[in-house]
């Protein structure tokens, strides 16, 4: 493509044969789960581990999000889709925000508006908003307003109003600043401007690391009110979907053994419904080769083409409670999906790749290089003299035999 390099008027012949059909990623994850922080029901696009972690908050005990999305992107993984539960309704509820109130300049003192920190938490306990002085000849309804972070400048908003114009503070200061929300609380008519002066906010606390209690209804959602994975049907680059933090539901009490099949049937009943996309389903812990062959052919009774279940989880340190832990493996098969597309193609299977980052499988074999063999669908992650190895492709909830070698 030429580069004109100074203004003017340029003609380009364009061949007006059909274009090429441009290429798009095959291999992009979904991951629904409990965090510290962030947006509550909201699929967020994040690529690398520093967004998420910017977004989502580090490694907590009792969820199982973080190992996945660090595993995902440690394993090859691209971009990568993160909704986040617990945070409403039955959850533990949001961080509460900092704020502070903007009284007027009125000989009452009332109240005229809140500002709000936009994040979160205790982060929003650092700034402060400034009203300036008006100087001579400014209009009684106008005045400017300054945001401080950390004591410095951050933002700034000349010529705000109270009246319904477009330089109404509210609505100038909500479509524009990064840090604060402000919203009304004079009754109506009695909106004055903001007395000049500095005011910090504060109350801004962290939330419960885990939610207090986490029901079905919060990993499926609604794809009306966009919530669960269910708003993820409004994103068609996903093509694949996991829920591991349901394990750690599991595990705590907050959801019984029914509750995680009927998640996960409403994970497989996603996937089919959409038909692009497919459900990666981890199983319960601690069950041996006899016990997942039951829970997949007699318990639970899987049977779909958009849906792999992987057995055993993998063990990886974690950085919150200092020791090795067994984590489900859904999140680092994910990565070995999206790294075998990247390098080998769509029309390669995801078989016998090396899983990176654990030091071994939940499940493990006194020789190396026993054939570990599932007469079902699933697909077996089992050690081998290179490291811990996913084995078979994705393949359908089918009575298959697939295994590792």
């Amino acid at each position: 493509m030429p580069q004109y390099l100074s203004p003017g008027v340029y003609v380009e012949e364009v061949d007006s044969g059909s274009r090429p059909i441009e290429g798009v990623g095959t291999a992009v994850a979904a991951f629904v789960g409990m965090a510290q922080m962030g947006p509550p029901d909201t699929p967020t696009l994040v690529t690398n581990w520093g967004q998420f972690t910017q977004n989502f908050g580090d490694f907590m005990e009792g969820s199982y999000l973080a190992h996945a999305v660090y595993g995902y992107f440690q394993n090859g993984g691209g971009s990568c889709y993160i909704v986040r539960v617990g945070a409403n309704g039955n959850g533990s509820g949001p961080s509460p925000s900092a704020r502070a109130e903007l009284t007027s300049g009125s000989e009452t003192r009332v109240g005229a508006y809140r500002a709000t920190a936009v994040e979160a938490g205790t982060s929003g306990n650092d700034v402060s908003v400034e009203i300036p002085a008006p100087a001579e000849g400014d209009a009684e309804d106008t005045f400017k307003l300054v945001v401080r972070q950390g004591g410095n400048v951050v933002e700034e908003f000349d010529n705000l109003t109270t009246k319904k114009t477009r330089q109404n503070a509210v609505t100038v200061v909500n479509a524009q600043s990064k840090l604060i929300r402000l919203e009304e609380i004079a009754e109506a008519g009695a909106l004055a401007r903001p007395a000049a002066g500095t005011v910090s906010l504060s109350g801004g606390a962290a939330a419960a690391p885990v939610p207090a209690r986490v029901s079905p209804d919060d990993y499926v959602g609604d794809p009306a009110d966009r919530t669960g994975f269910g708003g993820l049907e409004a994103i068609d680059t996903v093509t694949m979907v996991s829920v591991p933090d349901l394990m750690a539901a599991y595990q705590q009490g907050m959801i019984d053994l029914e509750g995680v099949q009927a998640v996960q049937l409403a994970m497989i009943a996603h996937c089919e419904l959409m038909n692009d996309r497919v459900a990666i389903i981890d199983p319960p812990p601690g069950l041996n080769a006899q016990q997942i062959r039951e829970w997949r052919m007699e318990k639970a009774g899987y049977d779909s083409k958009q849906a792999a279940l992987y057995w055993p989880w993998v063990k990886v340190f974690d950085p919150a409670s200092g020791q090795n832990i067994f984590v489900p493996p859904s999140g680092h098969l994910a990565g070995i999906w999206a790294r075998n597309d990247n390098e080998r193609g769509v029309h390669k299977a995801p078989a016998n790749e090396v899983i990176r980052e654990p030091s071994l499988s939940s499940s493990t074999s006194p020789r190396p290089s026993t054939t570990c063999s599932i007469p079902m669908a699933s697909t077996a992650s089992g050690p081998l003299p290179g490291g811990v190895s996913g084995s078979g492709e994705p393949a359908p909830c089918r009575a298959t035999r697939l295994g590792a070698t």
